[in-house]
Parts: structure tokens; sequence; C-alpha cells
């Protein structure tokens, strides 16, 4: 039997934090506790269970079912302590933020010990920080956070990759490369709730008069 590694502790950390949005968006849309644990693990185990599929590696919580028991816990806590929240909304928010920046380096540590190049480790931090999210938001008919206009979200998780990778490239050893990706991505989307960062959005432009119509 292995030891507990790294890789293990992020991709827990990464598990409770989001099984907790999951539950407080499940709080929002007023569901029962089964529904509350099913949010929950989509939420939790999502975009590490797409990350490991694309990597063909055994899905992470199939090889380790207590992680499903982790995120069940963090979903009955929320069901029965959601209400004593003021803003369940700003918590999800804040939530999120931490998860993102747990579940990114989790995403980026899997596709560096599995030998795949700077590209491929961009992605896999890419989704394993955002699949999750999205899929819980769209499940609850919410509008994906990734999604929303101009929202720092995607790019934080690109930015702490990238910072993981470069700190690779320097020889700053693989804890601090993650810590650097981490802190990238917390203070990004940090930034983006707190202090309104956005990135500019397309807008289209209105057809000059006699252009013809498209």
């Amino acid at each position: 039997m292995t030891g507990f590694t790294l890789q293990d502790g992020l991709d827990y950390a990464s598990v409770l934090v989001f099984a907790l949005t999951g539950a407080l968006a499940a709080s929002r849309s007023q569901l029962d506790i089964v529904g509350f644990i099913f949010i929950a693990c989509l939420t939790a185990v999502g975009g590490g269970t797409l990350r490991d599929a694309i990597l063909n590696r055994e899905v992470f919580w199939v090889a380790d079912p207590m992680v499903l028991g982790v995120a069940t816990l963090a979903a009955v806590l929320v069901f029965f302590t959601a209400h004593l929240l003021e803003s369940r909304y700003r918590a999800l928010l804040w939530f999120d933020a931490f998860a993102l920046a747990v579940a990114v380096p989790a995403g980026v540590a899997v596709a560096l010990a599995d030998g795949q190049g700077w590209p491929i480790v961009l992605v896999m931090g890419m989704i394993t920080g955002c699949m999750g999210g999205l899929l819980r938001d769209v499940v609850c008919n919410e509008v994906p956070l990734v999604l929303k206009q101009g929202e720092l979200y995607a790019t934080c998780a690109l930015a702490g990759s990238l910072g993981a990778v470069l700190g690779g490239l320097a020889s700053l050893g693989q804890g601090l490369s993650l810590l650097i990706c981490a802190a990238l991505v917390f203070t990004l989307r940090a930034g983006s709730i707190a202090l309104g960062w956005r990135l500019p959005v397309y807008k289209s432009q209105p057809p000059s008069p006699g252009a013809p119509k498209r």
C-alpha cells in the first residue's frame, strides 16, 4: 500500500471544498438531503473524473471511494447549517474560489506525475478546476461562474497552471510550483470577486448603413 501523497491531499481538499459549494447551490435550489448529496458529489468529483478519463487513469474516487464519503459528509453538514449563513451565494463564491485554488494544482500534479508535456498540464489544471463547478451550476439551473461576462474564472485556472509550469522550468521544485499555482489562482479569483477585476468582453458593432444583412 502506498503512502498518502501530496497529490492525494490536493484531491481530498478540492473534493471537500467543492462539495461544500455544491451543497450550498443545492440549498439555494431548496433540494432535499439526497439532492444535496448528489449535487455535492457531482461538484466534488466532476473535474477530477474528466481529468482521469482523458489521461486514461483509474478514476480517483473509484480507486478511493472514501472520497465520496467526504463529499457526503460535507453535504449533510451544509444541509443542517446553511440557514445560519447571512448570504449563501457569497459563501458559495468564496468557497468556490478556495476550491478552485486547490483543484487546479491537483490537476497539474496529476498531469506532471503522468509525465505529460506542458500543454496537457495546462489543460488538465483547467479541467480539474473548472468542470465540477460548471456541472454544479448547469444542474442547478444557474449561469455557470465560468461563463459569466468578463468574470475571471477559467483565466485564473490558466494562469495558475502556467505558473506551475514556469516554476517547474525554473527548477523551483514541485511543492513550491504548486504553491505558486494555488496563490495565482486564488489571488486572481479573489480580485474578481472583491475588486471587480474583469477581462474585456466582445461587443458586437451595429452594421453600417447600407451594409448587407448577414
